[in-house]
């Protein structure tokens, strides 16, 4: 995979894209299926990560974890109606070992509010081991750290 390096970066940044599109488009069931079955997502702040926090403000271990956060989105949980708009850049491949790529990936996020008020909610980097199997993509790992340690209390949805 290493001599394919140009290609790599190719499909992990239209993976990184499609993740983006499906919460940005309240597609969220599709969410879980970016992940392995046994994974890692967090969502933490530079500060708590140099802290080498183990947990974060969102925290989940396997797609069935994933699956049923979004199953509590959609019918149990109540928070004010928003969406995202995600700006991800491009992915830079830290390590190619086998079939996992190390990557790390800058993103911004804008919530927009029922309202149509909108803010800049989250800015940080996405830290991603990503498994490659049979030209398919999956997270067994996305640590996602913002740039601040100020995370708003809406955060519902995932970034």
């Amino acid at each position: 995979m290493e001599d394919n390096k140009e290609k790599v970066v190719a499909a992990l940044a239209g993976f990184m894209e499609d993740y983006a599109r499906a919460i940005d488009r309240d597609e969220l069931e599709r969410w879980p299926e970016f992940f392995e079955e046994q994974c890692t997502y967090k969502i933490t702040s530079v500060e708590n990560e140099a802290e080498e926090y183990p947990f974060g403000v969102m925290f989940a271990d396997s797609r069935g974890m994933l699956s049923d956060r979004v199953k509590s989105l959609r019918e149990a949980n109540i928070y004010e109606g928003q969406r995202y708009r995600h700006v991800v850049g491009h992915p830079a491949i830290l390590a190619i070992d086998g079939d996992q790529v190390r990557s790390e990936t800058s993103f911004l996020v804008v919530r927009t509010m029922r309202t149509g008020e909108m803010s800049l909610f989250a800015a940080g980097v996405y830290r991603d081991t990503v498994v490659v199997k049979e030209a398919k993509l999956a997270f067994a790992e996305r640590v996602v750290v913002c740039d601040s340690s100020r995370i708003d209390t809406l955060l519902a949805l995932p970034l």
